[in-house]
């Protein structure tokens, strides 16, 4: 995190590289966490149920609780940890541009709504599934955005 010490972070190449490999590396994370999603649990709120709650007509077991618990446990840790990292980034290099907090605060709303909605789903109702999908591509779809916005201003 040094990078938040650097007062002009298009003067310092070094730091600009690194922050350009890091931004290309969440790019490709999040990119990677949709096809992953989709291939592990599903996206879609019938594939994702089926996933959560299995099926008996279909004989498809359902989760068990201590595998949503780790899936979950990973996804806290991930989230975290990119959230803090791009925001940092995002933060520094487009804190001049119009709009930037909001863009800041709906992914990471979207992002903690995700987050919870997943444990009400399997616990409380399947109706929070229909959250957890929408905020999930919407905190995704922002991060990108955040992603792609401070790569440009790192190369401007």
């Amino acid at each position: 995190m040094r990078f938040t010490l650097v007062k002009n972070l298009k003067k310092d190449k070094q730091m600009s590289t690194i922050l350009i490999g890091l931004l290309s590396a969440i790019l490709l994370y999040l990119i990677a966490d949709f096809f992953v999603k989709y291939f592990s649990i599903g996206l879609t709120p019938d594939a994702l149920k089926l996933s959560l709650f299995g099926n008996e007509e279909e004989f498809v077991d359902p989760m068990s609780i201590s595998s949503f618990l780790e899936f979950w446990h990973t996804e806290i840790f991930f989230i975290m940890m990119l959230l803090l990292t791009l925001s940092a980034v995002y933060i520094r290099s487009v804190s001049q541009v119009k709009h930037y907090k909001f863009t800041l605060n709906l992914v990471m709303s979207s992002a903690l709504i995700s987050l919870v909605s997943l444990p009400l789903a399997y616990y409380v109702s399947e109706s929070f599934v229909y959250l957890y999908v929408l905020t999930f591509f919407l905190w995704h779809l922002g991060a990108i955005k955040m992603s792609l916005r401070s790569l440009l201003e790192l190369y401007a």
